[in-house]
């Protein structure tokens, strides 16, 4: 070695003992369920294991103020006719074994998931009405009838059966599969950390399958937008469960941890700073069965309507977990009208009136009803009993009803609902896709309440395919002043959950938004890639 080699040497050996190395970010977050199965959103999104998703970069996204977000595409655009739209991929992009990411990699992931039992195939029809999914996925039709084509290695074209303008938004939930390591392994490549590969922000490091609980890490492959800002993500699903969250946060072991009602005032006076408040973007809502008696007569559905006080369920029932919903649209929600959220008043003597005006003064004469709910957990399970027994005393007090409540498992009370083997029920229901025609397709045709109202379809159909944003709110607004004349439900509640996060946390994701809702990881792509730590 010459005299130059040996003083780098020297000079590398003396850096290396004097310079501390760079210490690493990690942040440990209470996220997913303990059971997964697959680490692949593609194969399965209700069994999949903890935050596969993130691994994958989706076409696009949402970020905070829940605008959509250009990812893998670039851009995109609709033919004339409204029935084509084209998305052109990012150059550049690589799976983190260095191949390239590519069209087929997004169509193979559809093709799959409409040949090979998808548990969320559903969506594609109800969200997307790609051409020939229904055929597709009920066996009648060859795959390659699927309204899907990689054009070439930049570009996908997706064909809808009706005019979808909204598209771009439902592909936030459109992750790629890399074929070409599927082809070698099977489904199999995504039971094992070793077969696994990422196309986004982050990389898999570790997965321990007894609890579900991941570690990832910053990729350094991904040359997409929403880079990760921090080195590791520690995911631990026991600690979701807020009895376990607080008591590891409290203890330095969590850096942030989800709130109970019972230790949302505790937290709030220890952390006045670190408290965050999300809206779920779902709502609770009374549903009748309008084809029976005494619900068909739509001034017993207006009675009710009238006789709940949002404010007080909410306030002192609910302990502000919720909010009082006025529209089946909740606040924040692309095509939120207030004028219609307004229009739910408490007002007893309205009520009455309404109640006289079917027949039943006073309560005079009415059915004894049974209200039914389903089983639940996460948020509804501690919002819809106590609100079921609310309402039951309310109802009880102002029109002087009495109504039974009676729980079911998730699977009757559905049964119950589509069959109509009941006449009044609580439902929940939480978005699929943020666009409008989510909320009111589920009523629209039958939807999952089986009743017609053909006002009301006609309008959310032709909002369904205008072109035109603002003529669209117009059409759904119009569609929904229906739903409430009509009184087709009650709004009651729009959940919200709230949250204690450490000091440490920074970034724009630890920032409420313009509406003072921090999304926290129900949009994990923003959520964890902007995310910073002290």
């Amino acid at each position: 070695m010459n005299i130059v080699l040996k003083a780098a040497a020297a000079l590398a050996v003396a850096t290396a003992l004097t310079v501390p190395a760079l210490a690493q970010t990690t942040i440990v977050a209470p996220s997913g369920v303990t059971t997964g199965t697959y680490m692949d959103y593609m194969k399965t999104v209700y069994a999949r294991a903890t935050l596969a998703e993130l691994l994958q970069v989706p076409l696009a996204t949402f970020d905070k103020e829940f605008e959509l977000t250009p990812m893998a595409a670039e851009s995109w655009s609709q033919s004339e006719d409204g029935l084509t739209w084209t998305f052109k991929l990012r150059p550049g992009l690589v799976w983190s074994d260095g191949e390239p990411l590519t069209a087929e990699d997004y169509v193979f992931a559809l093709q799959r998931a409409a040949t090979t039992g998808y548990d969320f195939a559903w969506y594609w029809d109800f969200a997307g009405g790609i051409k020939g999914w229904k055929e597709v996925t009920e066996g009648k039709a060859d795959v390659s009838t699927l309204g899907l084509k990689a054009v070439d290695d930049l570009t996908i074209e997706v064909t809808t059966n009706a005019p979808k303008p909204y598209l771009p938004s439902v592909t936030s939930l459109w992750y790629p599969v890399p074929k070409h390591v599927v082809d070698k392994l099977g489904d199999d490549w995504a039971l094992n950390v070793d077969t696994v590969v990422s196309s986004g922000p982050f990389d898999l490091e570790s997965w321990e399958k007894s609890n579900n609980s991941v570690v990832l890490t910053k990729s350094d492959t991904y040359t997409g937008p929403w880079q990760a800002q921090i080195d590791r993500l520690e995911v631990d699903p026991t600690l979701a469960a807020p009895e376990v969250g607080l008591p590891a946060f409290l203890a330095g072991d969590a850096d942030y941890s989800f709130l109970n009602t019972g230790q949302v005032p505790v937290a709030t006076q220890r952390f006045p700073d670190g408290i965050r408040k999300n809206a779920v973007f779902a709502t609770s809502y009374i549903s009748f069965d309008m084809d029976s008696p005494p619900f068909d007569n739509v001034d017993v559905r207006r009675a009710l309507y009238y006789a709940v006080d949002r404010a007080e369920l909410t306030s002192t029932v609910l302990k502000d977990i919720a909010i009082p919903a006025g529209s089946i649209l909740p606040p924040g929600y692309p095509g939120y009208n207030p004028e219609i959220a307004a229009q739910a008043v408490f007002d007893p003597e309205k009520a009455k009136e309404h109640l006289a005006a079917a027949g039943f003064p006073n309560g005079e004469g009415f059915p004894e009803i049974e209200i039914w709910y389903r089983e639940e957990g996460g948020y509804n399970g501690a919002i819809v009993p106590a609100m079921a027994q609310y309402l039951q005393a309310e109802f009880k007090e102002v029109l002087g009803i009495t109504m039974n409540i009676r729980v079911l498992p998730g699977q009757d009370w559905m049964d119950g609902l589509l069959n109509k083997k009941n006449n009044i029920f609580i439902a929940p229901y939480e978005y699929d896709y943020l666009d409008p025609s989510n909320f009111y397709g589920i009523f629209y045709n039958g939807g999952r309440h089986g009743y017609h109202v053909q006002e009301y379809d006609d309008l959310v159909a032709k909002a369904d395919s205008e072109p035109v944003w603002e003529e669209r709110l117009k059409l759904y607004a119009q569609a929904e002043q229906v739903m409430i004349d009509q009184a087709e439900i009650v709004p009651l509640v729009h959940p919200i959950t709230i949250a204690v996060i450490s000091d440490q946390l920074g970034g724009d994701a630890a920032t409420p938004n313009s509406l003072g809702f921090t999304p926290l990881d129900r949009l994990g792509h923003y959520f964890f890639t902007h995310l910073t730590k002290q």
